[in-house]
């Protein structure tokens, strides 16, 4: 169960996508002897991220944070060349509308 943690999300032949950011958290323990009372806190990385309207977080161990980097990277990659297809298919509506509306101008015309 070592790698399984975030291969679990890979599906057949492709890569991983996640939707977020990474965080780090920054928290004292409490111990009244440990170093974090005293300097920093404690620090953990973290995947923030948004489900149904509420920010969730899901931490993660150092050796996750390449992984989870990428895929956050490959979904941003994904979601611009998302909204570009969108926006060529309406420029493509609009431009069948338009020819649409003069073909039939030109055949009341006539």
């Amino acid at each position: 169960m070592k790698e399984a943690a975030l291969t679990l999300y890979k599906t057949q032949n492709t890569q991983a996508l996640l939707r977020g950011s990474v965080i780090t958290l920054r928290r004292k323990c409490g111990k009244s002897n440990c170093q974090c009372s005293q300097a920093e806190p404690h620090q953990t990385p973290a995947l923030s991220y948004s489900l149904r309207g509420a920010t969730r977080i899901l931490t993660l161990r150092p050796q996750d944070l390449r992984e989870v980097r990428a895929a956050l990277v490959r979904y941003r990659k994904a979601l611009h060349q998302l909204d570009r297809q969108a926006l060529a298919g309406i420029q493509q509506l609009r431009q069948r509308i338009e020819k649409e509306k003069t073909q039939a101008r030109q055949e009341k015309k006539r």
